[in-house]
């Protein structure tokens, strides 16, 4: 494990920027076979309580997983062929929970942060996405609009989970 907090959160921010753009750019099973070695990766280096950060991983790659789904079977979200969330998505959700107890630990140190951030950067998760063509946002204003309520309710929900059942990844 790499000792240093600051390394490990600077290379935890790169590896997922980097996991996020391949799976946006190359979605499909290799994307999810890069994500799986960065989650590897993060696991052997960076996590300090794999175990738990692990079950946190999974949880949050289902939960966020169930609710693309749901915004691609009401037509929040298209990429002309899916019945199910495509599995370079459920890959997105997985190296960004891994951000959560690490790069981006710091907005829970503000109770209001999650509700602030959440609206809006999860909706530009997405927009960016369909700019580069990965998915669509077949009404853009209500695909946004839903988009950011669902995120305002699924990231704070996700810090509630972390803190509840995993309180030895919150810093």
């Amino acid at each position: 494990m790499i000792q240093s907090e600051t390394v490990r959160n600077t290379i935890n921010f790169v590896l997922f920027q980097a996991g996020w753009f391949i799976c946006v750019l190359y979605p499909g099973l290799p994307a999810a076979g890069f994500v799986l070695l960065l989650v590897a990766f993060h696991l052997a280096f960076i996590s300090r309580h794999r175990f738990a950060e692990l079950q946190f991983i999974g949880a949050g790659a289902v939960l966020g997983g169930v609710l693309d789904g749901i915004w691609f079977q009401t037509g929040i979200l298209d990429d002309g062929s899916t019945v199910l969330t495509p599995v370079w998505l459920v890959g997105i959700w997985a190296i960004f929970m891994t951000t959560l107890s690490h790069s981006l630990s710091w907005i829970s140190s503000k109770a209001w942060l999650p509700f602030v951030c959440a609206p809006v950067a999860g909706p530009f998760a997405y927009w960016s996405a369909s700019k580069l063509g990965a998915v669509e946002l077949p009404d853009l204003t209500l695909s946004l609009m839903a988009l950011a309520v669902g995120w305002l309710v699924v990231f704070p929900a996700l810090l509630y989970l972390r803190k509840s059942l995993y309180p030895e990844l919150v810093r």
